[in-house]
């Protein structure tokens, strides 16, 4: 581990394992933004370039200098953000939890902890997967007033526009689509798809159907909610959208690889401090710390359906 990452830590190993190696099956943000770990917080993300697709003269003749080809280039700066929170189990709970086999208050405080940090880390990578203006015109789709609701709308031909857009731009297919709850039951719903499942109810198509149909590796669905900036009732993180994207877990050394996004995030994060009791709260603390920075890494590798669920009244 760098002297970044471990300089003055002290974790608890056993609890740090389990944050670490957390999901929750309501996130999504990672499939988009798969994590990549660094040894620093903050650096220049190198992205991904055309070289492949240059005309090189790599042709020489005996004697002559060899041409030399650089991959990618130095984007924009990265700044890792650190979350930190800290878990509180009251004494009087973990005393009686000691009476009733099988629960283990301590494991619980750090995920339940970690659980908001992860929807605050969804919610940062949803705001950067839907913001419109991160696409080019030719990679992004207007369905507001004509949603994958409207049944005379088939979102086979939309999905493989979009796919042809993204080939079109990085020679490489997407591998991922990332739904909304909306455009999940939207797309399902819709008849030109339902209409490829005979004797199954469209309730009843699952993401691997799906997936199996359009022709790609994974479709996902996030239902995650969080609570409105402003305050209010929680409300859907990924609203009504779905992004389609080509995605590749790599490192900060594969030298700008098409990768719609990363998640970068320092060696050995999520990670739990020492448990430590309190004794003014008489409760034992929990402490849990995420650095991490979600990043557009290759914006063409990336289609948005925007309003793929919303409501369609014809």
């Amino acid at each position: 581990m760098s002297k970044a990452g471990s300089q003055n830590r002290v974790v608890d190993p056993v609890l740090t394992s389990v944050a670490i190696g957390y999901t929750n099956g309501a996130f999504i943000g990672h499939f988009l933004f798969p994590r990549v770990p660094v040894g620093v917080r903050g650096g220049t993300i190198l992205e991904f370039g055309k070289e492949a697709f240059k005309r090189f003269a790599a042709r020489r003749s005996p004697g002559s200098g060899t041409k030399r080809i650089r991959f990618g280039h130095e984007g924009k700066k990265f700044a890792l953000t650190q979350d930190s929170l800290e878990g509180v189990v009251p004494r009087e709970e973990l005393q009686d939890a000691e009476q009733t086999p099988g629960i283990n208050l301590g494991s619980g405080a750090v995920t339940s902890t970690l659980d908001i940090m992860l929807n605050l880390l969804e919610d940062e990578q949803a705001t950067i997967a839907r913001n419109p203006s991160n696409y080019s015109t030719s990679n992004k789709l207007d369905l507001t007033a004509s949603s994958w609701r409207n049944p005379d709308r088939n979102p086979l031909e939309d999905i493989a526009a979009g796919r042809v857009a993204v080939a079109n731009k990085i020679a490489k297919k997407p591998n991922t689509l990332a739904l909304s709850e909306s455009a999940y039951e939207a797309l399902r719903t819709n008849p030109h798809v339902s209409g490829k499942f005979s004797g199954i109810k469209a309730s009843a198509i699952t993401e691997t159907d799906l997936a199996a149909v359009i022709g790609i590796e994974r479709v996902v669905v996030g239902s995650a909610l969080i609570e409105p900036v402003g305050g209010g009732e929680p409300a859907p993180t990924w609203g009504n959208d779905a992004v389609l994207a080509y995605t590749d877990i790599g490192s900060v050394a594969d030298r700008g690889r098409p990768s719609y996004g990363y998640t970068y995030t320092l060696n050995g994060n999520p990670f739990v401090e020492p448990t430590y009791y309190d004794n003014n709260a008489k409760s034992w603390i929990y402490p849990v710390t995420y650095e991490r920075s979600p990043e557009l890494t290759g914006v063409d590798a990336g289609y948005l359906f925007i309003g793929a669920g919303a409501d369609y009244t014809g």
